[in-house]
């Protein structure tokens, strides 16, 4: 025992010294393994903005420090996001408590099931027919039509004439038709009553007089009888139906229940937690990739809430940012801010431009769709937006004075204005709104990451840093 423990003890040194403490973030350890690990995933060969080990550490520190503000949040103890990791790690382990045996046993299964039932209820029958179809709601002369044609069919085939044959030449099941009516082998309950009933109850080799089913009228050749197929000649279809109906799910399910049965109480996510941590200790990229996925939502949802949202819905701390940084925010040419519209009507013209006179160019479009395109009557069409030059022909034309511009007019609505100012540069932040937006978003995540490193102690040890990919 003592020898056994002292063996036991040895191997955990000789692990904590391979894998040595890198850093610790809020006093938390981070392993060398772990940096690697992030490190080159987000450096390898095809990465376009690779960056050395030295500078990444600033990177991978403050996506750490992201993640601490999200477990001080709580985040990581909402039912919804338990649900969704143990849910995506699932689908990792869960395939690992099955083997081929287990598959291939419920295969078995499932063949053995299906023989039973088949060869239970009258086997099977081998096939043929030729069909004169009629369509549904046939009046009662083309239903009579169909008999005649079938019959005059069936009196050939009786006095010699070649069944294949005419099957190709004139069956409406074109499909079979090809194969001179081979249907191939037939199982009780696939088919319509009325062919069923003819089919089975013929002796080999039999053809029935035309059988009138809903599809129209078949002349039915029973060729031969037999029971379901060997288990060899059907495996690989049941193999593809296990997989295709996502029957290996059940096999699992069965399977951890079994085991679960057998472990003294312990529950299937017992069963699950053990065999993580037994997959994790043997697959180190594995272990990495789960905490990933663990830590990936909190670190989505922690940085929404500071700064995304923040950034993109606070209207006025956008405008503010604008304004306080305006000059960076010009344009190379002038723009046109306003709206080409087409009218029919020439008063609509004026009548346009006053609708929307002293309103706030956000709101434009619903004060138009409401005052000239209400219910079903069109009255007018609009394009609206900030232009440049080659963005609208009509701006071009109108607005510009370009003489080679060459919009194309639109029949119904003759009648071509417009409506705006042209702008030297942007006059508030909703011209600029994507650039002010990324720019705030900076802004917010700098000083957030300013924040978070005042708030939890980041402690970085060079010595090990030294030897990441290098060991």
């Amino acid at each position: 025992m003592f020898i056994l423990a002292a063996m036991m003890i040895g191997c955990t040194m000789a692990w904590a010294q391979d894998d040595p403490v890198i850093m610790k973030i809020n006093g938390k350890p981070i392993t060398r393994s772990e940096f690697e690990y992030s490190y080159n995933k987000n450096n390898s060969d095809g990465v376009v903005d690779k960056k050395d080990v030295r500078n990444y550490v600033d990177l991978f520190v403050n996506y750490k420090l992201k993640v601490e503000a999200a477990y001080e949040a709580g985040l990581d103890t909402t039912e919804t996001f338990k649900q969704e990791f143990l849910s995506y790690r699932n689908q990792q382990v869960r395939p690992t408590f099955i083997n081929d045996s287990d598959v291939e046993k419920e295969a078995q299964r499932i063949y053995n099931e299906t023989r039973e039932r088949i060869d239970g209820n009258g086997g099977m029958v081998k096939a043929a027919h030729i069909l004169i179809a009629t369509k549904q709601k046939a009046s009662d002369n083309e239903v009579d039509v169909a008999r005649l044609r079938a019959d005059s069919i069936y009196n050939v085939i009786r006095n010699g004439g070649d069944f294949a044959e005419l099957a190709k030449q004139f069956s409406d099941d074109k499909r079979s038709g090809m194969n001179g009516g081979e249907l191939g082998w037939i199982q009780k309950g696939v088919t319509v009553k009325e062919f069923e009933d003819v089919l089975f109850a013929q002796k080999d080799g039999e053809i029935s007089k035309p059988v009138e089913s809903p599809f129209g009228f078949h002349i039915i050749r029973s060729e031969a009888r037999g029971n379901f197929f060997p288990y060899d000649s059907v495996r690989t279809d049941i193999l593809r139906f296990i997989d295709q109906r996502g029957l290996r799910e059940r096999i699992i399910d069965e399977k951890l229940k079994t085991l679960a049965e057998a472990s003294n109480g312990k529950t299937v996510e017992q069963l699950l937690n053990e065999r993580t941590a037994e997959l994790e200790a043997k697959d180190m990229e594995l272990k990495y990739l789960n905490k990933e996925y663990y830590e990936g939502p909190l670190l989505f949802e922690i940085s929404s809430r500071t700064v995304w949202d923040k950034a993109s819905k606070d209207e006025q701390a956008l405008a503010n940012y604008f304004k306080k940084n305006k000059k960076k925010y010009k344009w190379d040419e002038p723009r046109f801010k306003g709206m080409v519209y087409h009218v029919r009507d020439a008063a609509d013209v004026k009548a346009v431009k006053k609708s929307v006179k002293g309103l706030a160019f956000g709101k434009w479009a619903e004060r138009l769709r409401t005052t000239f395109n209400n219910d079903s009557i069109h009255r007018i069409r609009v394009e609206k937006g900030l232009f440049k030059k080659g963005d609208n022909a009509f701006v071009d034309k109108m607005v510009f004075k370009m003489a080679d511009a060459q919009p194309k007019q639109l029949d119904e609505y003759p009648i071509d204005s417009f409506y705006g100012k042209v702008l030297k540069a942007p006059e508030d932040f909703t011209d600029v709104r994507p650039l002010v937006t990324a720019d705030y978003q900076e802004e917010l995540e700098k000083a957030w990451v300013e924040e978070l490193r005042k708030k939890y102690s980041v402690e970085v040890y060079e010595d090990v840093l030294s030897t990441v990919n290098n060991h």
